[in-house]
């Protein structure tokens, strides 16, 4: 598997289309680390502001190395609420490009670093916030999490398996779709404008609305009156569907239009049998035609069927875990998965044939470039070693390995 330094194109040493793009970040949980990191894999470089101790996010997905969301990005441990804060944070952002924040609405003004302020002092700043609501509306101050954001866009109720409860998967759609992707694109968007305008603007990403831009393909069927609660790609037919194997594992069924389907009944021995030829969209056979998918494929292993259907177009895949799929030849080939500080994470994503994106360092320990960040801001020595003595700053415990 790839190591960190070697980009998904496979040429060591390429730094990505965002090479030279400066990127100051407030460190918060989800949606921004993770906006973050696709700018950092992309070339970036994220100079990420961590307060000391353990926060919610090192709790939850681990700090330092094993925190993957930090990959590429370089730390500065920092009391955002010391006296002598906001002039350093003015001074790194003096050059940057971009501002990522994640807090509630309110929180950066009342800590000093509001857009107004940062605007005034780098009129060129593009500034990112993430938030659950947007900055504005009656929920604006309101807490929630991912499975609220696809609740309230509309997204939540389309994935009924079966017309069961509303199910989505962990924190993809609210969080890192609606969010981390949605404001990563905004920003992509206005480093384009502001080269042309010579202007920052501020970027309102919110997680719920995002959601529902994602959905936006089910709204067009909802216009089309083929939406009423269930369609053929919310489970509910049985071509489009998860079928458990013999061995328990399972696996993911979709030959979804008619040649597909024509194909797949011919793999099974089912081209002739009257239940299911000439009835793919008959929903009333639904039901019967589920049972009896599941129960042919409750009779062999995964692997078996995964011979069955090999080198075939009907859409018959398994179900892999986190552990399998880096090991798929696939994901092999394409070195989809590198291995970063010990951890099998995915490669950054898309490539590009010219300036491809890489993994640029491991994620750092909390401070671990507070004084070769603030160098190059243009503090002295003295002044450093004035802020690490004030507690405003704090290095990392131990060095880079």
């Amino acid at each position: 598997m790839p190591d960190h330094a070697t980009p998904a194109s496979g040429k060591p040493g390429a730094r990505g289309p965002l090479a030279g793009i400066k990127v100051v970040e407030f460190a918060g949980i989800g949606p921004g680390p993770f906006c973050g990191m696709l700018l950092a894999d992309m070339g970036a470089e994220v100079t990420l502001l961590e307060r000391g101790g353990g926060t919610f996010a090192t709790q939850l997905f681990g700090g330092g190395r094993k925190a993957v969301a930090n990959r590429g990005k370089k730390s500065v441990c920092i009391d955002l609420k010391h006296p002598n804060a906001k002039a350093l944070v003015f001074r790194l952002l003096a050059d940057a490009d971009v501002l990522i924040e994640g807090f509630r609405p309110g929180v950066m003004e009342r800590l000093g670093f509001g857009p107004e302020v940062c605007l005034a002092h780098n009129p060129r700043l593009i500034y990112g916030r993430m938030t659950g609501w947007g900055q504005s509306g009656p929920l604006a101050p309101r807490a929630g999490h991912d499975a609220n954001y696809a609740a309230l866009s509309g997204v939540l109720d389309t994935g009924r398996r079966h017309g069961g409860a509303p199910w989505a998967p962990p924190t993809l759609v609210g969080d890192m779709g609606g969010g981390g992707l949605m404001l990563a694109w905004g920003i992509a968007c206005a480093l384009l404008e502001v080269q042309r305008s010579g202007k920052g603007q501020v970027i309102d990403a919110a997680m719920c609305e995002g959601a529902a831009l994602l959905a936006h393909g089910l709204f067009n069927l909802q216009a089309l009156g083929e939406w009423n609660g269930h369609c053929a790609i919310d489970s509910s037919a049985p071509f489009y569907d998860v079928y458990q194997c013999a061995d328990g594992q399972w696996l993911s069924v979709c030959p979804l239009e008619p040649q597909f389907y024509t194909a797949f009944l011919e793999r099974l021995g089912l081209a002739a049998d009257p239940d299911f030829v000439g009835r793919q969209y008959d929903s009333t056979r639904w039901p019967r035609l589920r049972e009896r998918l599941a129960e042919i494929f409750r009779a062999e292993s995964r692997d078996h069927w995964q011979q069955v259907f090999k080198d075939t177009d009907d859409c018959v895949w398994p179900v892999l875990s986190l552990h399998e799929a880096p090991t798929h030849p696939q994901h092999q080939a394409r070195a989809a998965f590198v291995e970063v500080a010990g951890v099998t994470q995915p490669a950054p994503a898309p490539r590009f044939s010219r300036t491809p994106g890489a993994v640029q360092a491991p994620p750092p320990l909390v401070g671990e470039h507070t004084r070769e960040r603030l160098a190059a801001a243009g503090f002295s020595a003295a002044e450093i070693a004035a802020l690490l003595a004030s507690g405003a700053v704090s290095a990392a415990a131990e060095p880079a390995p």
